[in-house]
C-alpha cells in the first residue's frame, strides 16, 4: 500500500467515525478539515522523504560514473605509461564503477517515476482540501437552513389547534368591545351634560344660515329681474321668542288696464 493510499484509508476512518458520532455538523467540518490538513502535512514529510532518497540514488549514480570515468583516465595513463598490466586492472574498475552506476541509474530512474506519482497525488489530495474547504461554508447554510425550515415545521405543528391564532382573534374582539363602549359612554356623557343639546343647536343655526342665504339670493335674483312674473320666495326663520315666522311675499302681475290686487 502506497504512502497516499495510506492517508486516505486513516482519512476515510476518521470521517466516518466522526460523521457516525456527529452532533454538530459544523464542528464535525471542522474536526475533517483539521484531520485533513495534518494527514497531508504527514504526506508532504512522506512524499519530501521520497524525493530526498530519489535525489540521494542521483548524486550515487552520479558518483559511480565520475569513479569509472577517473579509472578509465587511469587506464590511459598506465597504457601511454606502458604498463598494460596497471590498465588492465584500472580497466576492471572502470567496468565495476561503471555497472554499479547504470545499476543505480536503473533505480534512480524508476524512483523518480514514482516520486513523480507521489507529488501528483499530493496535488490532488492538497485540491480536494481546499475545495473542502470553499464546501464547508456552503454545508454549514445548508445545514443552518435545515435547521431552521425543521423548528418551523415544529412550531407550525405545535399551533394545530391554533391557540395562537385564536388568542388573536379573542384580543382583537375584545379591543372592539372595548372601543364601543368607550363611544357609547361618550355619547351618554354628551345627553346629561348638555353637550349634545348644544351640539343640535349648533346643527339648527347652520341650517337657518343657509335658508337665510337662499332667501336673500332669491331677493337679488327679483331686484336684479332675473325671476319671471308670479314666482315666490318662501323663507323659514327661527324667532327671537322661538316661534316660527313664516314671511310669504306674492307679486301678482294683472293685465293691462286692471286693478293691482294685492
Amino acid at each position: 500500500m502506497g504512502i497516499l493510499d495510506r492517508i486516505s484509508t486513516v482519512l476515510k476512518s476518521n470521517i466516518n467515525d466522526l460523521i457516525s458520532r456527529a452532533e454538530n455538523p459544523e464542528k464535525m467540518l471542522n474536526q475533517i478539515l483539521i484531520d485533513m490538513r495534518s494527514q497531508l502535512g504527514k504526506a508532504k514529510q512522506q512524499v519530501a522523504g521520497a524525493i530526498a532518497d530519489e535525489k540521494r540514488l542521483k548524486d550515487q549514480a552520479d558518483g559511480e560514473q565520475r569513479t569509472a570515468d577517473e579509472w578509465e583516465q587511469r587506464a590511459m595513463l598506465a597504457v601511454r605509461e606502458g604498463r598494460d598490466d596497471l590498465a588492465k586492472q584500472a580497466l576492471v574498475r572502470n567496468a565495476e564503477h561503471a555497472a554499479h552506476a547504470a545499476a543505480l541509474l536503473a533505480t534512480w530512474q524508476q524512483h523518480q517515476a514514482e516520486t513523480e506519482k507521489l507529488k501528483n497525488s499530493l496535488r490532488d489530495l492538497n485540491d480536494k482540501i481546499e475545495e473542502a474547504k470553499r464546501k464547508k461554508n456552503l454545508l454549514i447554510a445548508r445545514q443552518k437552513r435545515a435547521e431552521a425550515q425543521k423548528r418551523i415545521a415544529e412550531t407550525m405543528s405545535s399551533m394545530s389547534e391554533k391557540s395562537a391564532f385564536e388568542a388573536f382573534s379573542r384580543m382583537e374582539a375584545r379591543i372592539e368591545d372595548n372601543e364601543r363602549r368607550v363611544i357609547a359612554n361618550t355619547e351618554i356623557d354628551e345627553e346629561f351634560s348638555g353637550d349634545r343639546l348644544a351640539k343640535d343647536f349648533k346643527v339648527l343655526e347652520k341650517g337657518a344660515g343657509a335658508a337665510s342665504a337662499d332667501a336673500q339670493l332669491l331677493a337679488l335674483k327679483q331686484k336684479m329681474g332675473l325671476l319671471g312674473p308670479g314666482a315666490s320666495a318662501p323663507a323659514k326663520q327661527i324667532g327671537a321668542g322661538g316661534k316660527l315666522e313664516e314671511t310669504v311675499h306674492a307679486e301678482i302681475e294683472d293685465a293691462p288696464g286692471e286693478k293691482k290686487k294685492a
